[in-house]
């Protein structure tokens, strides 16, 4: 984890309200699929940084790439920067996924944004012997912007959207369960919104499917380091609660509270 000053190197939109932002880093860092970076907006008012995923590390280039959704007033002044502007940042955090050697069929499950992190997941692995099966699910067809990304890098892919106007009509949660015996995985890999993430989990629950499973927890962080506890979430079984920017934000799907 280092705090570094980073430019800009590419900020454009991707799909309406999304966009992509290349940041160049003055120096190497660790990283791991699934970790992210809190991210300064610039302007001196807003104190607190944003956690991004980190799409995809350039060692080469010494580049970043995280993609972001336009909410409020932090992220519709990144949206405003420029190639060349100069923004700080503390990375890499969390904890990110990790597959076992003997994992060999993966199968990735993102909603909405949570499609950015598990981006990273085929990167990293891109040169190994493992295959991946890809569950997309996005609002509607406009906002489908890296799945070809995905179809590239996968076995197979699954897209579907709330309103059918691309890929199938329904969830991705619904296109994994509907293609599980064909994928037949040896773990699975989620991000998303929480009723998504919700849908999963009790699915899994009423199947009796005890495939492991790890889920990246999308939640509002101030400090990102599991000092303010903005982002703790409840330990399931527990009186006791986990932060998702330290403990995290990637757990067991049976250890967190959806």
């Amino acid at each position: 984890m280092k705090e570094l000053t980073v430019k800009v190197c590419l900020n454009k939109e991707i799909a309406p309200g999304i966009f992509e932002m290349d940041l160049e880093i003055p120096e190497e860092i660790d990283f791991r699929c699934g970790q992210f970076v809190n991210l300064s907006v610039g302007d001196g008012a807003h104190l607190l940084r944003r956690p991004f995923a980190i799409l995809a590390y350039n060692k080469e280039l010494r580049t970043v790439c995280v993609c972001y959704q336009v909410k409020g007033e932090g992220t519709r002044l990144l949206a405003a920067k420029k190639e060349g502007d100069a923004l700080t940042c503390v990375l890499p955090l969390g904890n990110g996924f990790t597959i076992r050697e003997d994992q060999k069929r993966v199968a990735l499950i993102g909603g909405g944004v949570g499609v950015f992190p598990l981006l990273s997941v085929l990167r990293e692995y891109r040169e190994s012997d493992k295959h991946f099966r890809a569950y997309m699910g996005f609002r509607s067809a406009e906002f489908v912007g890296t799945f070809t990304a995905y179809d590239t890098r996968s076995d197979a892919v699954f897209l579907a959207t709330d309103d059918g106007s691309a890929g199938s009509k329904g969830t991705s949660v619904a296109e994994f369960f509907n293609d599980f015996e064909n994928a037949n995985p040896d773990v699975i890999l989620a991000c998303g919104p929480t009723p998504m993430l919700r849908a999963l989990k009790s699915g899994l629950q009423e199947r009796g499917i005890a495939v492991p499973c790890y889920v990246s927890l999308e939640e509002r962080m101030g400090c990102g380091i599991g000092a303010c506890l903005v982002c703790v979430c409840k330990k399931a079984g527990a009186d006791e609660n986990v932060r998702v920017c330290k403990d995290g934000p990637v757990f067991d799907i049976a250890e967190v509270e959806l």
